[in-house]
């Protein structure tokens, strides 16, 4: 019997029994949706940390204080938390490295802010105008933080696009009073939008001049980091290198291992982002997986009841000439194209509800091809292993037993 014929005869089997047969794929509909679905919500996830991670600064070294051995009884300091980064290591560092363009040396903490009725709880950034290059920064309105505005640690604010929105309502900002902490700030400059994950955006953000964060507003001395632009991305490592030795020396630290500093360049951040990011959504992937071997179980369930059912048909087949592989490859057909179609209608849902749900959630979604050709390959091979048992059994009917079976 011909591919076609016993194509043809499996949608008839099929047709005959639509609920059923619909009844039947919706496992594997489900499964390969949501297969589809969470790998894609994964996978935007990654790319849109990714973006923000590099759309913090090009060839870029983050000097964090922290994380040494240090401390009473050999505890460590928690990254960013000690004190003993400052304004003279980064200019020791941009004056005694030569692959390093310059050095933004930043204070970051969070602090009430309020304009009018309104008011929020928002990241304060004191910075010095290298940040603006550093960190690929881009004014849209207004200007950015001068050395003269650090030099008489000035109360000027430039703010983030979604510090617009949240106290100024949309409504133009600039030349508006806002309070930090009850110290009245003018508001000089928003920032473009650059989107991304909050922890890591300056959408949310607050920037002011670095010794009017560290004077005015928080009373500190040190800094939270610096950050680090060298000039090629090949001198990276000898970069990192160098600055890790100058600031040792700096801060009397003779063991590496006993450094009250951590170094980190985005390439160590992508590639940390990378393996949580992906082991996320294998999670993901996994669990939704899971529904698709509970959808295989369903065709075998109905396709062992499709054999007891259709005991006569199989009889009176063979009693006619159909031969053993013939029986065998229309169950086994019909096992297939109920996985084929599910697996088609899952892609469908699972790309149209990875969709919905990165629209919803305001983040990204990324459907590849691959994802989509493993999905559909995946549910035809389901089809396939789950559909050999009812196939077998029905090929090895005696004809003269299932002719008298009721």
């Amino acid at each position: 019997m011909s591919l076609f014929l016993t194509i043809k005869i499996a949608l008839r089997a099929l047709a005959a029994n639509k609920v059923r047969s619909a009844l039947t794929m919706l496992g594997i509909i489900i499964g390969v949706g949501a297969v589809v679905a969470m790998v894609s919500i994964g996978a935007g996830a990654s790319q849109s940390v990714s973006s923000s991670i590099q759309g913090l600064g090009s060839n870029l070294i983050t000097v964090i204080p922290g994380s040494g051995g240090g401390g009473q009884g050999g505890a460590r300091q928690a990254l960013g938390s000690a004190t003993n980064l400052t304004v003279k290591d980064g200019e020791a560092i941009e004056d005694n490295i030569a692959t390093v363009v310059r050095v933004s040396a930043e204070y970051n903490d969070r602090a009430q802010v309020v304009y009018e009725n309104n008011n929020i709880n928002a990241t304060i950034n004191g910075v010095t105008p290298e940040y603006e290059k550093v960190r690929n920064t881009t004014v849209e309105v207004g200007r950015f933080i001068t050395e003269s505005d650090v030099g008489t640690s000035d109360r000027i604010a430039v703010i983030g696009k979604n510090v617009v929105e949240d106290l100024f309502a949309g409504a133009d900002p600039i030349g508006k009073r806002v309070k930090i902490q009850d110290i009245p700030f003018t508001v000089v400059g928003i920032l473009e939008s650059k989107g991304g994950a909050s922890f890591i955006s300056s959408d949310d953000a607050i920037f002011v001049p670095l010794t009017t964060a560290q004077n005015r507003l928080f009373g500190v001395e040190h800094v939270s980091q610096l950050g680090v632009e060298i000039s090629d991305s090949e001198a990276m490592d000898e970069a990192q290198d160098a600055i890790g030795w100058l600031l040792l020396g700096l801060h009397g630290v003779a063991d590496p291992e006993e450094a009250d500093f951590r170094l980190m360049n985005q390439q160590d951040i992508l590639e940390t982002v990378g393996e949580v990011t992906g082991i996320m959504t294998a999670l993901l992937g996994g669990i939704a997986g899971i529904s698709l071997l509970v959808g295989g179980i369903g065709i075998m369930n109905i396709m062992l009841v499709s054999v007891t059912e259709r005991t006569r048909e199989i009889g009176l087949r063979k009693a006619v000439g159909a031969k053993r592989k013939d029986i065998l490859k229309q169950f086994l057909t019909e096992s297939v194209i109920l996985s084929l179609i599910g697996g088609l209608v899952g892609i469908l849902l699972g790309v149209g509800g990875s969709r919905l749900a990165a629209a919803a959630m305001g983040s990204e979604t990324v459907v590849t091809v691959n994802s989509m050709v493993l999905a559909f390959v995946f549910s035809a091979a389901i089809g396939i292993f789950f559909g050999i048992y009812p196939a077998v059994r029905a090929s090895r009917l005696s004809p003269i037993d299932a002719l008298k079976y009721e």
